[in-house]
Protein backbone atom coordinates (compact mmCIF):
# COMPACT_ATOMS: atom_id res chain seq x y z
CA UNK A 1 0.00 0.00 0.00
CA UNK A 2 2.74 2.46 0.95
CA UNK A 3 4.90 1.35 -1.97
CA UNK A 4 1.95 1.77 -4.34
CA UNK A 5 1.28 5.28 -3.08
CA UNK A 6 4.95 6.19 -3.43
CA UNK A 7 4.97 4.95 -7.03
CA UNK A 8 1.81 6.93 -7.74
CA UNK A 9 3.34 10.10 -6.30
CA UNK A 10 6.13 9.58 -8.83
CA UNK A 11 3.33 9.73 -11.46
CA UNK A 12 3.54 6.03 -12.27
CA UNK A 13 0.16 4.50 -13.08
CA UNK A 14 -0.21 1.91 -10.34
CA UNK A 15 -2.82 -0.73 -9.57
CA UNK A 16 -2.95 -2.48 -6.20
CA UNK A 17 -4.60 -5.91 -6.15
CA UNK A 18 -5.80 -6.83 -2.66
CA UNK A 19 -5.64 -10.62 -2.82
CA UNK A 20 -5.91 -11.11 0.94
CA UNK A 21 -9.39 -11.94 2.31
CA UNK A 22 -8.58 -9.84 5.40
CA UNK A 23 -8.85 -6.77 3.18
CA UNK A 24 -6.38 -4.72 5.20
CA UNK A 25 -4.92 -3.02 2.14
CA UNK A 26 -8.41 -2.03 1.01
CA UNK A 27 -9.27 -0.42 4.34
CA UNK A 28 -5.83 1.17 4.68
CA UNK A 29 -6.43 3.01 1.40
CA UNK A 30 -9.62 4.55 2.75
CA UNK A 31 -12.31 2.03 1.79
CA UNK A 32 -14.24 0.76 4.84
CA UNK A 33 -15.81 -2.69 4.79
CA UNK A 34 -18.88 -2.79 2.55
CA UNK A 35 -20.71 -6.11 1.94
CA UNK A 36 -22.32 -4.65 -1.19
CA UNK A 37 -19.03 -3.77 -2.85
CA UNK A 38 -17.73 -6.06 -5.60
CA UNK A 39 -14.24 -7.39 -5.04
CA UNK A 40 -11.58 -9.56 -6.65
CA UNK A 41 -13.89 -12.51 -6.03
CA UNK A 42 -16.13 -11.51 -8.95
CA UNK A 43 -13.43 -11.53 -11.67
CA UNK A 44 -11.73 -14.67 -10.30
CA UNK A 45 -14.83 -16.82 -9.83
CA UNK A 46 -17.70 -15.15 -11.72
CA UNK A 47 -15.65 -13.91 -14.69
CA UNK A 48 -16.77 -10.29 -14.36
CA UNK A 49 -14.58 -7.74 -16.17
CA UNK A 50 -11.85 -6.44 -13.88
CA UNK A 51 -12.44 -2.85 -14.99
CA UNK A 52 -15.84 -2.89 -13.26
CA UNK A 53 -14.19 -3.74 -9.95
CA UNK A 54 -11.35 -1.21 -9.97
CA UNK A 55 -11.75 1.73 -7.58
CA UNK A 56 -9.96 5.06 -7.79
CA UNK A 57 -8.23 5.99 -4.54
CA UNK A 58 -7.62 9.40 -2.99
CA UNK A 59 -4.14 9.28 -4.55
CA UNK A 60 -3.87 10.31 -8.18
CA UNK A 61 -2.44 7.54 -10.41
CA UNK A 62 -3.31 4.89 -7.78
CA UNK A 63 -6.20 2.43 -8.21
CA UNK A 64 -7.18 -0.66 -6.24
CA UNK A 65 -9.03 -3.92 -6.74
CA UNK A 66 -10.63 -4.41 -3.30
CA UNK A 67 -11.00 -7.53 -1.22
CA UNK A 68 -13.21 -8.79 1.59
CA UNK A 69 -13.84 -11.98 3.53
CA UNK A 70 -15.74 -13.55 0.61
CA UNK A 71 -12.45 -13.95 -1.18
CA UNK A 72 -11.62 -16.74 1.26
CA UNK A 73 -14.29 -18.78 -0.48
CA UNK A 74 -12.48 -18.34 -3.78
CA UNK A 75 -9.59 -20.46 -2.53
CA UNK A 76 -12.04 -23.32 -2.04
CA UNK A 77 -13.98 -22.78 -5.27
CA UNK A 78 -10.79 -22.63 -7.33
CA UNK A 79 -9.89 -26.20 -6.36
CA UNK A 80 -12.12 -27.66 -9.05
CA UNK A 81 -11.59 -24.88 -11.63
CA UNK A 82 -9.72 -25.30 -14.89
CA UNK A 83 -6.30 -23.64 -14.97
CA UNK A 84 -6.86 -22.80 -11.32
CA UNK A 85 -3.35 -21.44 -10.66
CA UNK A 86 -3.56 -19.06 -13.62
CA UNK A 87 -6.93 -17.40 -13.13
CA UNK A 88 -5.46 -14.17 -11.73
CA UNK A 89 -2.90 -14.00 -14.53
CA UNK A 90 -5.70 -14.16 -17.10
CA UNK A 91 -7.69 -11.51 -15.26
CA UNK A 92 -4.77 -9.08 -15.11
CA UNK A 93 -4.25 -9.30 -18.87
CA UNK A 94 -7.44 -7.25 -19.22
CA UNK A 95 -5.80 -4.15 -17.73
CA UNK A 96 -2.03 -4.63 -17.79
CA UNK A 97 -1.54 -2.17 -20.64
CA UNK A 98 -3.16 0.60 -18.61
CA UNK A 99 -0.71 0.49 -15.70
CA UNK A 100 3.02 0.80 -15.27
CA UNK A 101 3.06 -1.10 -11.99
CA UNK A 102 0.69 -3.70 -10.58
CA UNK A 103 1.10 -4.62 -6.90
CA UNK A 104 -0.51 -7.72 -5.44
CA UNK A 105 -1.07 -8.03 -1.72
CA UNK A 106 -1.48 -11.72 -1.04
CA UNK A 107 -2.45 -13.71 2.05
CA UNK A 108 0.12 -15.10 4.52
CA UNK A 109 -0.58 -18.70 3.54
CA UNK A 110 0.39 -20.98 0.69
CA UNK A 111 -3.08 -21.44 -0.76
CA UNK A 112 -4.49 -21.08 -4.26
CA UNK A 113 -4.76 -17.30 -3.91
CA UNK A 114 -1.04 -17.09 -3.19
CA UNK A 115 -0.19 -19.47 -6.02
CA UNK A 116 -2.29 -17.36 -8.38
CA UNK A 117 -0.34 -14.29 -7.34
CA UNK A 118 3.02 -15.94 -7.95
CA UNK A 119 1.89 -17.41 -11.25
CA UNK A 120 0.93 -13.91 -12.41
CA UNK A 121 4.14 -12.29 -11.18
CA UNK A 122 7.20 -11.37 -13.16
CA UNK A 123 9.27 -11.07 -10.02
CA UNK A 124 9.03 -11.26 -6.27
CA UNK A 125 9.82 -8.64 -3.66
CA UNK A 126 10.70 -10.32 -0.38
CA UNK A 127 10.09 -8.29 2.81
CA UNK A 128 12.02 -9.69 5.77
CA UNK A 129 11.64 -8.53 9.34
CA UNK A 130 14.96 -7.87 11.04
CA UNK A 131 14.48 -10.68 13.51
CA UNK A 132 16.17 -14.04 14.02
CA UNK A 133 13.23 -16.27 13.04
CA UNK A 134 12.71 -14.32 9.83
CA UNK A 135 16.36 -14.87 8.96
CA UNK A 136 15.91 -18.61 9.46
CA UNK A 137 12.94 -18.64 7.08
CA UNK A 138 14.75 -17.05 4.15
CA UNK A 139 16.32 -20.25 2.86
CA UNK A 140 12.97 -22.06 2.99
CA UNK A 141 11.35 -19.21 1.11
CA UNK A 142 13.92 -19.24 -1.67
CA UNK A 143 13.72 -23.01 -1.93
CA UNK A 144 9.97 -22.70 -2.39
CA UNK A 145 10.44 -20.09 -5.12
CA UNK A 146 12.76 -22.45 -6.97
CA UNK A 147 10.11 -25.17 -6.92
CA UNK A 148 7.53 -22.71 -8.20
CA UNK A 149 9.80 -21.77 -11.08
CA UNK A 150 9.97 -25.39 -12.13
CA UNK A 151 6.24 -25.98 -11.97
CA UNK A 152 4.17 -22.80 -12.31
CA UNK A 153 6.18 -19.76 -13.42
CA UNK A 154 9.61 -20.39 -15.00
CA UNK A 155 10.11 -16.63 -15.50
CA UNK A 156 9.60 -15.73 -11.84
CA UNK A 157 12.52 -13.63 -10.62
CA UNK A 158 13.51 -12.09 -7.30
CA UNK A 159 13.11 -8.33 -7.47
CA UNK A 160 14.90 -7.83 -4.20
CA UNK A 161 14.95 -8.46 -0.47
CA UNK A 162 13.55 -5.66 1.66
CA UNK A 163 14.61 -5.23 5.29
CA UNK A 164 11.60 -4.23 7.41
CA UNK A 165 10.91 -3.32 11.04
CA UNK A 166 14.53 -2.25 11.31
CA UNK A 167 15.56 -0.69 14.61
CA UNK A 168 19.07 0.75 14.52
CA UNK A 169 19.08 0.88 18.32
CA UNK A 170 19.27 -2.91 18.57
CA UNK A 171 22.21 -5.16 17.85
CA UNK A 172 19.87 -7.85 16.50
CA UNK A 173 18.54 -5.65 13.68
CA UNK A 174 22.06 -4.62 12.69
CA UNK A 175 23.27 -8.23 12.76
CA UNK A 176 20.36 -9.55 10.67
CA UNK A 177 20.84 -6.75 8.13
CA UNK A 178 24.59 -7.42 7.94
CA UNK A 179 24.08 -11.18 7.51
CA UNK A 180 21.55 -10.71 4.71
CA UNK A 181 23.70 -8.18 2.86
CA UNK A 182 26.74 -10.42 3.24
CA UNK A 183 24.95 -13.46 1.83
CA UNK A 184 22.65 -11.91 -0.81
CA UNK A 185 24.73 -8.87 -1.75
CA UNK A 186 23.08 -6.59 -4.31
CA UNK A 187 19.81 -8.52 -4.12
CA UNK A 188 19.07 -6.65 -0.88
CA UNK A 189 17.47 -3.24 -1.40
CA UNK A 190 19.41 -0.25 -0.16
CA UNK A 191 16.14 1.04 1.26
CA UNK A 192 15.31 -0.13 4.78
CA UNK A 193 11.84 0.17 6.33
CA UNK A 194 12.27 1.20 9.99
CA UNK A 195 10.12 0.63 13.02
CA UNK A 196 8.09 3.81 13.00
CA UNK A 197 5.04 5.00 14.87
CA UNK A 198 3.69 6.92 11.87
CA UNK A 199 3.74 3.76 9.77
CA UNK A 200 1.60 2.05 12.38
CA UNK A 201 -0.83 4.94 12.71
CA UNK A 202 -1.42 5.72 9.02
CA UNK A 203 -3.68 2.70 8.18
CA UNK A 204 -6.10 3.61 10.97
CA UNK A 205 -6.62 6.93 9.21
CA UNK A 206 -7.15 5.28 5.83
CA UNK A 207 -4.07 6.94 4.35
CA UNK A 208 -0.67 5.86 3.02
CA UNK A 209 2.09 7.11 5.29
CA UNK A 210 3.32 9.67 2.75
CA UNK A 211 -0.06 11.43 3.05
CA UNK A 212 -0.24 10.97 6.80
CA UNK A 213 3.24 12.32 7.61
CA UNK A 214 5.47 12.97 4.62
CA UNK A 215 8.37 13.94 6.89
CA UNK A 216 8.41 10.68 8.87
CA UNK A 217 11.22 8.19 8.47
CA UNK A 218 8.72 5.62 7.27
CA UNK A 219 7.52 7.84 4.44
CA UNK A 220 11.05 8.69 3.40
CA UNK A 221 11.96 5.00 3.32
CA UNK A 222 9.06 4.06 1.06
CA UNK A 223 9.83 6.94 -1.30
CA UNK A 224 13.41 5.65 -1.56
CA UNK A 225 12.13 2.11 -2.14
CA UNK A 226 9.87 3.33 -4.94
CA UNK A 227 12.87 4.98 -6.61
CA UNK A 228 14.76 1.68 -6.50
CA UNK A 229 11.80 -0.25 -7.92
CA UNK A 230 11.40 2.27 -10.75
CA UNK A 231 15.13 2.15 -11.48
CA UNK A 232 15.04 -1.66 -11.62
CA UNK A 233 12.09 -1.60 -14.02
CA UNK A 234 13.78 0.93 -16.27
CA UNK A 235 16.95 -1.14 -16.24
CA UNK A 236 15.06 -4.27 -17.27
CA UNK A 237 13.26 -2.35 -19.99
CA UNK A 238 16.53 -0.96 -21.31
CA UNK A 239 18.05 -4.42 -21.46
CA UNK A 240 15.00 -5.75 -23.28
CA UNK A 241 14.30 -8.29 -20.56
CA UNK A 242 10.90 -7.02 -19.54
CA UNK A 243 8.11 -9.56 -19.66
CA UNK A 244 4.55 -8.97 -20.69
CA UNK A 245 2.65 -10.47 -17.78
CA UNK A 246 1.89 -8.07 -15.00
CA UNK A 247 0.97 -8.92 -11.52
CA UNK A 248 2.86 -10.36 -8.69
CA UNK A 249 3.66 -12.66 -5.97
CA UNK A 250 1.83 -13.40 -2.86
CA UNK A 251 2.34 -11.78 0.38
CA UNK A 252 4.57 -14.07 2.23
CA UNK A 253 5.77 -15.41 -1.01
CA UNK A 254 3.27 -17.85 -2.15
CA UNK A 255 5.22 -20.90 -1.27
CA UNK A 256 6.61 -19.11 1.63
CA UNK A 257 3.33 -18.52 3.21
CA UNK A 258 3.17 -21.95 4.67
CA UNK A 259 6.84 -22.36 5.41
CA UNK A 260 7.84 -18.86 6.35
CA UNK A 261 4.79 -16.91 7.40
CA UNK A 262 5.44 -17.86 10.99
CA UNK A 263 9.02 -16.72 10.58
CA UNK A 264 8.00 -13.24 9.59
CA UNK A 265 8.97 -13.59 5.94
CA UNK A 266 6.75 -12.22 3.23
CA UNK A 267 7.06 -11.75 -0.48
CA UNK A 268 5.56 -9.92 -3.35
CA UNK A 269 6.16 -9.83 -7.04
CA UNK A 270 7.18 -7.30 -9.60
CA UNK A 271 7.26 -7.45 -13.35
CA UNK A 272 7.01 -5.59 -16.60
CA UNK A 273 3.64 -4.66 -17.95
CA UNK A 274 2.58 -4.37 -21.53
CA UNK A 275 3.12 -1.46 -23.88
CA UNK A 276 5.80 1.03 -22.99
CA UNK A 277 5.30 0.60 -19.27
CA UNK A 278 8.53 0.07 -17.37
CA UNK A 279 7.22 -2.53 -14.96
CA UNK A 280 4.62 -3.90 -12.60
CA UNK A 281 4.94 -4.63 -8.91
CA UNK A 282 3.15 -6.78 -6.45
CA UNK A 283 3.15 -6.43 -2.71
CA UNK A 284 2.80 -8.87 0.10
CA UNK A 285 0.49 -9.16 3.04
CA UNK A 286 0.57 -6.95 6.08
CA UNK A 287 2.80 -9.34 7.97
CA UNK A 288 5.54 -8.64 5.50
CA UNK A 289 5.19 -4.91 5.05
CA UNK A 290 7.63 -4.02 7.74
CA UNK A 291 5.04 -1.99 9.59
CA UNK A 292 4.57 -2.77 13.25
CA UNK A 293 1.11 -3.72 14.35
CA UNK A 294 1.12 -0.88 16.82
CA UNK A 295 3.39 1.77 18.30
CA UNK A 296 6.46 0.42 20.00
CA UNK A 297 6.71 1.82 23.53
CA UNK A 298 10.40 2.47 23.02
CA UNK A 299 9.92 4.41 19.79
CA UNK A 300 9.76 8.09 19.34
CA UNK A 301 7.12 9.34 16.93
CA UNK A 302 8.54 10.43 13.64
Amino acid sequence: MNLGASLAVAEKRTLVIDCDPQGNTTSALGFPKDPARRTLYQPLILNEPLERIILHTQVEFLDIVPSDKNLAGAAVELVSADEREFRLKAVLKQVQDKYEFILIDSPPALDLLTLNALAAADSVLVPIQCEYLALEGVSELLDTLMRLRRTINPALAIEGILLTMYDDRTTLSKQVAADLRSFFGSQVFESVIPRNVRLAEAPSHGKPVIFYDIHSKGAESYIQLAREVIANAEKRSGQGTGRTNSGTGASAVAATAAAAAGAGVGASGIGSSGGDSPGSVASSDDAGTGEPAGPDPGESAE
